[in-house]
């Protein structure tokens, strides 16, 4: 199970809360283990999850017809199913010799309800949370529909809940570790895929198509990849062009993937050939304030805290004027979970949280360097999940 259910009902006791309801997908997700496809690739609230607190109830998730294909096919662990609105598919139970098949048409044998409101105000009120305290997760309503859910629930009081579901997913359990550690390593082979067909004359979209690519042999999705060349490495967010390579050009990355659902976002840097003293001295310094962060990284340190060592390392150790507004943050179904490691964080390191460690710097119209590497916070240190040292790569022109 993905879902760390000991803190969840731990904040759940803490705010007195009967149930928590999830409606954004990556909260559905965490949740239920159910991956809804049509929420996570088009707005609007389209899946529930209701999970109420001991002896309170069952979990349940609240589903279009149209993806009960979906909860067959994965078998999520909240195993109670209630549906909304129609879909029309042929059903003939003779044909049905497939499992999936099978529990699909066991699933459309329930009743549907006219809309996810009235399927989650049923579900709601059958096991006798009418009179209750519940959080909502309120990122994946529309305003309209808590005035609704407000109207027709009116005895309960309702808790927003986005944060508290972001606080719970920021510890991770040794199942979503694992699969950060995995979307990790595909990232870096995907770069190193990437650097094989770098060459003088390659455009960026060569280099993104092989990231890609590599991506997916090894079992990952798309997601992320900033790939820039020489000054268009200085572009924050770059979008790989048409762009064509040069001899003693910087190539960065800001890239990741997806995979089982949890995401990556690492950066590493390479030069065509010799690379310029200049960027060596710079890289140095980006590099020193993440391994910094890796040595000195324990449980109750403040997100501020962290922050401040970081950016004090790279002044120290090369550039001087370094200024960042964050040096990382942390990852999971979100490319952006809690904490957040900035001067302005009220954020505190606790064991099991999966951080992104980085130190970009850019230089408008000469060159882009940044180093990012994903961590784990440990009861005596940080483990990093990365298999090569960030340093910076020279690729033979």
């Amino acid at each position: 199970m993905l879902l760390n259910q000991p803190r969840l009902l731990e904040r759940m006791a803490d705010l007195q809360l009967d149930a928590v309801v999830a409606t954004a997908p990556e909260n559905v997700t965490y949740l239920s283990g159910f991956w809804a496809l049509s929420q996570w690739i088009r707005r609007g609230p389209q899946v529930y999850v209701v999970w109420p607190a001991v002896g309170k109830g069952v979990p349940e998730i609240i589903t279009s017809t149209s993806t009960l294909d979906l909860v067959a096919d994965q078998i999520p662990w909240v195993s109670n199913v209630r549906r909304y609105g129609d879909f029309h598919v042929e059903v003939d139970p003779g044909m049905a010799e497939d499992p999936v098949d099978q529990r699909h048409i066991a699933l459309r044998d329930a009743p549907a309800y006219r809309d996810a409101l009235m399927a989650l105000v049923t579900s709601l009120a059958e096991q006798g949370l009418t009179a209750a305290r519940i959080a909502i997760d309120e990122t994946g309503l529309e305003p309209s529909h808590m005035g609704e859910l407000k109207m027709r629930l009116p005895n309960i009081t309702w808790v927003p809940a986005a944060g508290l579901f972001r606080a719970v997913r920021a510890v991770k359990t040794e199942e979503e570790i694992d699969r950060l550690r995995q979307v990790a390593q595909i990232s870096e082979r995907s770069i190193q895929a990437a650097l094989a067909v770098a060459r003088e004359g390659a455009r960026e979209l060569d280099l993104a198509r092989a990231f890609h690519i590599q991506t997916i042999k090894d079992g990952g999705f798309p997601v992320l990849g900033c790939i820039g060349f020489g000054e268009r490495s200085a572009l924050a967010n770059v979008q790989p062009s048409e762009r064509r390579l040069r001899a003693g050009e910087i190539i960065r990355f800001d890239v990741g993937g997806r995979y089982q659902h949890y995401r990556a976002d690492i950066a590493r840097n390479a030069v065509l050939g010799a690379a310029p003293p200049e960027a060596r001295r710079l890289h140095h310094a980006l590099l020193r304030g993440v391994q910094h962060a890796c040595e000195i990284i324990r449980p109750g340190m403040s997100a501020a805290g962290l922050f401040e060592e970081v950016t004090n390392v790279v002044q120290k150790e090369g550039i001087a004027h370094y200024k960042r507004d964050h040096v990382g943050h942390g990852i999971g179904l979100d490319g952006y979970d809690a904490p957040s490691l900035s001067v302005r964080s009220n954020d505190t390191l606790e064991e099991g949280m999966v951080l992104c460690i980085e130190t970009p710097y850019y230089e408008i119209g000469r060159w882009g360097l940044q180093v990012e590497d994903m961590i784990v916070v440990r009861r005596d240190g940080a483990e990093r999940l990365m298999m090569t040292d960030g340093n910076l790569m020279e690729v033979p022109s």
